[in-house]
């Protein structure tokens, strides 16, 4: 897994890519947690994440709760394999998807 960070003012747009699992997961949700302090603008773009394990729903719905309560969270491009995924843990309503 892959990811880069782009801030520009109180907007953040993370870019991850490969399976974003339970080996992997820890150093994003390392990164990114302490990156949303003072960010009211969040996109999280999923375009070239092949897998998403539980780990990763964790770190998603981490920093989904984390923006709730100082401004908004989106995660874009998601994949059909990804979507089901999302779909299936019902995670599909949990997150504001684009």
């Amino acid at each position: 897994m892959k990811f880069d960070m782009n801030q520009e003012g109180t907007r953040l747009t993370v870019n991850v890519e490969g399976e974003l699992d339970v080996r992997t997961s820890p150093e994003l949700e390392k990164e990114l947690m302490p990156a949303l302090e003072g960010i009211t603008e969040a996109v999280i773009d999923l375009k070239e994440v092949t897998y998403l394990s539980s780990a990763g729903l964790r770190t998603l719905l981490s920093a989904a709760k984390l923006m709730d309560r100082q401004g908004k969270m989106v995660v874009k491009n998601v994949s059909d394999d990804v979507m089901e995924i999302l779909k299936i843990t019902g995670f599909d309503s949990l997150l504001t998807l684009e």
